[in-house]
Order: structure tokens, then sequence, then C-alpha cells
């Protein structure tokens, strides 16, 4: 029996430590995940931005970091898109590429009311790798989604999960309504912004801009602009420096007045000579007989778009283009009337 005893023990060896070692597993999805991020995170950035600060001792200007975030390559001319907080009161930006080569970057437009901002680098063209845009039109509940940032400094982190919810509102910096956010339970973090948000094919379907969250830290709860939003910006912003809405040509009174005065809507404090609603007959605040001043017209919709304030308005407008023809609607004496009017250019 002893002489047969290291023979069984050597056969035996294999088979113990086949039953050690965990079976392999791939599956679609995991390939898919992966797949994703080698073809798209070439195209995400690492933005650091610096502030100009005076030394309370000496009282000499000199640079220190503000704070940093992620951006991606759109095109082969170097431009980088961005949030806007980002980079907002920068003295100086820096991009990082992901050969971690550091470039200088450019200003070149920005809109705080879509948080969006672009940036422009002078890098040989064989390192920019431009994203993919793909479309948020269709976009589903349940669709899976990949977000790549530098989440608290982390360079090139990649985080998945699912689109949770679509058409919500979140607050931009100069406090309008972002509308037709996306919604996802891909963890994004503080230094996630401006990153990408992807499909299943690695093209972009948003920019990651914000997290709900009391602690600052991903609670599942991120939000992103939807790319249709961002193409239609991103080309406004590389040819003019920020965003081109039409209009009307008004100046239009603070909010406050709807609550004091009991009425929804976007009252006209004065008309813009020779503008749109100069044109069209509205009628701003105006003084009566007896020397008081009168409530004049209240805008209260622009097309079939209802407006109940100065950021409903805004949104409106920004659904339409220089020289074309709406229908406005709006209150005098308490009584409706429409009228048809061409929107200027600002």
């Amino acid at each position: 029996m002893r002489k047969f005893l290291p023979i069984l023990v050597a056969a035996l060896l294999p088979l113990l430590a086949a039953a050690a070692s965990p079976p392999t597993f791939s599956t679609d999805d995991e390939r898919n995940t992966m797949q994703v991020f080698n073809f798209a995170s070439p195209s995400v950035v690492y933005v650091t931005n610096e502030t100009v600060v005076r030394d309370r001792w000496t009282l000499r200007l000199h640079t220190v970091p503000k704070g940093a975030g992620s951006g991606f390559i759109w095109d082969k001319q170097g431009h980088v898109v961005t949030n806007f907080h980002v980079i907002e009161g920068a003295r100086k930006v820096t991009i990082t590429l992901q050969d971690r080569s550091e470039w200088p970057a450019e200003l070149v437009g920005s809109a705080a009311e879509k948080d969006l901002a672009v940036l422009k680098i002078e890098a040989p063209e064989e390192l920019l790798t431009p994203l993919v845009a793909g479309t948020s039109g269709d976009l589903a509940v349940g669709r899976k989604v990949l977000a790549i940032g530098n989440p608290f400094g982390l360079d090139t982190t990649l985080t998945t999960g699912v689109v949770s919810a679509l058409g919500r509102e979140i607050q931009a910096a100069n406090n309008r309504t972002i509308r037709n956010v996306i919604q996802t339970d891909a963890a994004i973090n503080p230094g996630n912004s401006g990153g990408p948000l992807l499909d299943s094919r690695g093209r972009l379907i948003g920019v990651n801009t914000a997290i709900y969250s009391p602690s600052g830290a991903s609670v599942g709860i991120g939000f992103a602009i939807p790319v249709d939003t961002v193409k239609k910006i991103v080309p406004e912003l590389i040819a003019h420096g920020r965003l081109v809405r039409p209009v009307l040509g008004i100046e239009s009174a603070p909010d406050q007045w709807a609550s004091r005065y009991g009425f929804e809507g976007v009252a006209v404090l004065r008309t813009a000579p020779g503008m749109p609603a100069e044109r069209a007959g509205l009628r701003g605040v105006y003084r009566t007989s007896r020397g008081g001043w009168q409530l004049g017209d209240v805008i209260v919709a622009v097309g079939r778009q209802p407006v109940r304030n100065y950021d409903d308005l805004m949104n409106a407008l920004e659904n339409h283009r220089v020289g074309e023809k709406v229908e406005l609607s709006y209150l005098r004496d308490g009584q409706e009337h429409r009228t048809s009017v061409t929107l200027a250019a600002p």
C-alpha cells in the first residue's frame, strides 16, 4: 500500500488544485463594458483649474488650485467639452490627456444656463480622439449607461448603471432651470462633472453634471445633460462664444410681481424701439390719467409652450430661431390676446 501512496497523491493534487481555484466566468455584458471603456476612455480628459488670490501679508497675486473635473474631446480641432461650473472663475485651465500630457486650454465659449463650456487645446491631431455622439431622443428607463471621469482626482474611473428616469429638471449655476435631464444610478461623484455618459455602443448620450446627495457623494442619483441638447449648443459656443437665443425685445418685470398682482406669466416692463414686441403692439407699464402706474401686458405663452415665469420664457425662446414667426399669447386688462411676432437676433 505504501508503494502506491505517492502515486495516488500525485494523481489527486491536480484535482485538489482545480477544486480550490474558482472557475472563470465571462458574460456578454462584461465584455461589452470592457469594450466600451477601451473604446471611449482615450477621449476623456482631466480638467484642472486655477484662480488668482492675493496674499494677505505681501498683497502679491498668485495662482492656486481651485478645482478639477472631467471633459471629453469633441473634435480633431482640439475642442473639449466640459461643465461650466468646472471652469467657472478660473484664471488658468489645464487639460490632461490620456497619455498624461498636459495642455493649456483657452475658453472658447460657455453657457451657464445649460452648464456647458467649450475649451480648446493646441494638441497634435494624433493625440485627439473625439467621442461619437449618439442621440438621447430614444432613451428609455432601464437602458444601460456607463460614465467615465475623474472622481476625487482618480483619473479614468468607470462606473455603470441604467437610466433611472427621464425628463428631470436641475438648477444651473445662474439659477436657470435645465430641463429634460437624464437621471442615472451610475455612480457620479465630485470630479465626474463634465465627463461623458455613454450607451452600450460607446456613443455619447449625455454630459454628467450633478448629483443629488446631502453628503456630496454618490447615493445613486446622478444627472446628465442630454446629448441632443449638447449637439445644439456646442456648435453655437464654438461659433459665437455664447448661446444665441432669439429675443422679443422686452424688458421684463421681476417674477415677484406675479405673486404681488396675482397672475402667472411675464409682465412687460417696457418694449425696445423697433423690436418684435413693439412692432406687434405689446404694451409695457404705463401711467394712467390720474398719474398712477398701470400693469401692462403679461406674456402667458410662446407658441404652445405656457409661460409662468421668466425662466419659462427663456426656455421657450431657446426652442426657436432668429427670424422664425411664432404666436405670442398675452393678457391685457384681464383678457387674453394672441399675436404673431418674428423673433429677432439679440
